[in-house]
């Protein structure tokens, strides 16, 4: 693939600090998420010079990998990162890993002592592209000013490149204050490693496929939304009235609301999405991976259906369980060729006589839905958490809303009760479960799209481990709304010691709490308490429609601490053997 210059070339002598920058601009680079330190000091005091760039100062660099998935997830680019060598680098490890996990193309610049310095142990040297290597898309040290631009470019192309991922690129401090003559690249030779259009004979095979089962569903991932086939998805939908079951990186790739949604499958997963897709004789997974949170036992899924498996990354087929019809592709250009053949090939009465055929099926369906739906028990006395979502979106559910979530049990209840509608607003960690990372998530979405209503679904665990950002949200401006599940417990480890380690909960209460309230105020945001069923929507609209879009906002809500998610897969076994309450 060649990348052309969008500029004319520029000559003469330039710092590498200047060619970064100037490069980062040509590649549109519109915020930097980051923190400074002492070998890229000249580097920063470039950024301020120009200042074209915005750079948001983070407390701690693994919030700014955090914030910069936000707004690559939000915004759909590159998420960029700037920190320094050392430690800088190393707590920028989480996330980059957090990144690679789930697809997320992320752009990360780290410091490096000078040169000559590099194995000596010299002070705040590690050796990043080592580190980062197995949880990097590519990784490189660039050891001359002169390749500056040219590896800049080609690192952020790789990133964006068919399956997106996060790469590094660690520049040492003589390299950013070295001087060459600026050539900017005319283009940029990068492999091609993907391939986009799907085979012509397996898609036509699929297609066949569906047309001759009589128990379909379609099972889509976070491949969905990062190739943007949600809308050929829908169409697919429309013209063949299958039923869709999503992961949870894939919500919002195909509206919740719609009658042919089943909800999420797998460990938390809807009992109806779990008995149709294991009782299906069709699968068409589209942009998913087969984790072992969808399968459960994978001896035990979906023994009687062939499945089609569509995904961009060969690596991803028949890596966990066998494929019947693999298609190496783009989700997009795959579905939009399969729905043409459809619509050109297919006569009218054989797409009724399919639609006819998967009546009955439907009628099963619809019969786990009216047995078996999501369920909870509200009580008088103390808030539910599936009630603390419910009532969130009611309150939301007309508005241009992204939810961002951290990991644990509230993660589930806002993928079981909060019904996505749009792609690329609901964001949250999937493959490596990252506590700490919805609500820098959130203000990296609330910057990528400040127009919308921003609101970060957090446990009190998991918003302990990065309060800190609350400063860098205060500093800019940034009115994204916190709604901490307070249990005052991890709680998805207490429903595990529940449930499997006769309630022994060994290092998972909290005996000291901060009153968030007041921590809010400390820090310049607004905060609200709520710990009455009563209060609840009154708070809420408050704390969402009656604040300033500036400060950020924190709703300490007390939940029901014995309350835990289901249904629920017990780990080892069939995903069709789910405990319900």
């Amino acid at each position: 693939m060649r990348t052309k210059s969008t500029s004319e070339t520029k000559k003469g002598k330039a710092t590498g600090a200047k060619i970064i920058v100037e490069t980062l601009k040509r590649l549109e680079v519109e915020v930097i998420f980051g923190l400074p330190g002492g070998v890229v000091l000249l580097l920063y005091d470039e950024l301020i010079r120009d200042g074209k760039i915005r750079h948001v100062l983070v407390r701690h660099e693994q919030g700014a990998t955090h914030m910069a998935e936000g707004y690559a997830k939000a915004k759909g680019k590159p998420g960029v990162v700037l920190v320094t060598s050392g430690p800088g680098a190393t707590n920028c490890i989480t996330g980059i890993a957090d990144a690679y996990m789930d697809s997320v193309p992320l752009f990360v610049i780290t410091g490096q002592v000078n040169t000559f310095f590099i194995g000596s142990d010299a002070f705040q040297e590690t050796d990043s592209t080592g580190i980062t290597r197995p949880i990097t898309k590519y990784n490189t040290i660039i050891m001359k000013t002169e390749k500056l631009a040219y590896e800049l470019i080609k690192a952020y192309e790789i990133c964006k490149q068919g399956r997106p991922g996060p790469v590094v690129v660690d520049i040492p401090k003589d390299v950013i204050s070295g001087e060459t003559d600026f050539v900017f690249p005319e283009a940029v030779e990068i492999p091609e490693k993907f391939k986009y259009e799907g085979n012509e004979k397996q898609i036509r095979t699929a297609v066949e496929l569906i047309f001759s089962s009589k128990r379909p569903i379609i099972y889509g991932g976070g491949g969905i939304i990062l190739s943007g086939a949600y809308e050929e998805l829908a169409e697919l939908v429309d013209i063949l009235g299958i039923p869709v079951t999503l992961t949870l990186m894939g919500l919002g790739g195909f509206d919740g609301t719609r009658p042919e949604f089943l909800g999420m499958l797998g460990m938390h997963g809807t009992y109806t999405a779990n008995m149709a897709i294991n009782n299906s004789d069709l699968i068409l997974a589209v942009g998913a991976r087969f984790d072992d949170r969808v399968t459960g036992n994978v001896e035990y899924f979906a023994p009687l259906a062939k499945i089609i498996h569509i995904d961009i990354d060969p690596a991803s087929i028949s890596k966990n369980i066998d494929i019947d019809v693999p298609i190496v592709g783009d989700a997009k250009r795959v579905l939009k060729r399969m729905i043409e053949i459809i619509k050109n090939e297919v006569p009218q009465s054989e797409i009724k006589a399919f639609r006819e055929r998967i009546k009955s099926w439907w009628d099963k369906i619809n019969e786990w839905n009216i047995k078996y739906p999501l369920r909870y028990k509200k009580s008088d006395g103390i808030i539910k958490p599936q009630e603390l979502v419910e009532t969130t979106y009611e309150l939301t559910k007309n508005e241009k809303v992204i939810i961002t979530t951290d990991v644990g049990q509230h993660q589930m209840w806002a993928a079981q009760y909060y019904k996505v509608k749009e792609p690329r607003t609901f964001l949250t960690s999937g493959g490596l479960g990252t506590m700490g990372s919805g609500f820098p998530a959130a203000i990296g979405a609330k910057i990528a799209k400040p127009e919308r209503l921003v609101i970060c679904f957090a446990g009190d665990g998991s918003f302990q481990m990065n309060m800190q950002e609350l400063s860098t949200a205060v500093e800019e401006k940034v009115g994204v709304k916190v709604i901490i599940f307070n249990n005052n417990a991890h709680g998805m480890v207490t429903q595990w010691q529940r449930e499997f380690y006769g309630r022994r909960y060994s290092a998972s209460v909290f005996r000291v709490q901060p009153d968030y309230k007041k921590l809010a105020e400390a820090f310049g945001a607004i905060g609200f308490e709520v710990s009455h069923p009563s209060q609840l929507k009154s708070t809420l609209e408050k704390a969402l429609f009656e604040t300033p879009d500036d400060v950020p906002v924190i709703v300490d809500v007390k939940v029901d601490p014995e309350e835990d998610v289901y249904p629920m897969v017990p780990p080892g076994s069939p995903p069709t053997e789910m405990l319900l309450s």
